[in-house]
């Protein structure tokens, strides 16, 4: 990563982003409130749908971040952990500008992100083969790292939800992707992780999925 800030060129991803965590439904750190227990770990996976960094294109590329952290992260430093995959599949100057995005060293979102919750370690990264479906009705979403982590979550619904609609929120005071965006929110039927230190399994607890919309360097 040896570009600088005065180097980064004009850049834009756009796609999918959720989550499944220890929270019950609806998550309180979407609200920017303490999490259910006090602490909170889950899974974050991103999908770029239409991406590119100046003239590397990123379409079609994941990554996926394990992460834990105690009390209200938008409120108060926490301690933080985190460990990052991204997308084998990316050549080297898509791998660059993966780690420039996501690494927050090209402004927009991710870097207002990282600064306001700076994590303490970061325990791990690695290149794997990660999986990532977000139906196009937004009724589940699902992603995988072969023996490293599992996340799938279906839409919630109930008895007073009509057929095919999807509960959501506008203008979240915690939204994970920036502001302005819709969440979706969803119960996990599978939430494992066994990487870098991070281990826990678990189902029926919080899951959201939010689009991201990001333009860098500003």
């Amino acid at each position: 990563m040896s570009e600088t800030a005065a180097t980064v060129p004009r850049w834009h991803a756009a796609g999918d982003w959720f989550d499944t965590c220890r929270c019950n439904v609806p998550c309180p750190c979407s609200f920017a409130q303490l999490p259910t227990y006090g602490e909170c770990d889950g899974v974050l996976a991103w999908h770029i749908r239409d991406g590119n960094y100046g003239e590397v294109r990123l379409d079609g590329l994941n990554v996926l971040m394990l992460s834990s952290f105690v009390g209200n992260v938008w409120a108060e430093h926490s301690d933080t952990y985190a460990a990052v995959f991204l997308d084998e599949r990316a050549d080297a100057p898509q791998r660059e500008a993966l780690q420039m995005i996501f690494g927050g060293q090209a402004g927009s979102w991710p870097a207002a992100m990282i600064t306001m919750m700076a994590p303490d370690e970061i325990r791990g990264m690695d290149f794997a083969p990660i999986e990532i479906e977000v139906d196009e009705d937004l009724g589940g979403w699902r992603a995988t790292i072969p023996d490293r982590v599992e996340a799938r979550a279906q839409a919630l619904t109930g008895p007073t939800t009509p057929e095919g609609a999807r509960v959501q929120s506008t203008n979240l005071p915690g939204s994970e992707t920036g502001p302005g965006q819709v969440a979706t929110w969803g119960r996990s039927t599978a939430d494992r992780a066994n990487a870098f230190g991070f281990h826990w399994s678990r189902e029926g607890q919080s899951s959201k999925h939010i689009p991201f919309d990001w333009t860098g360097p500003d």
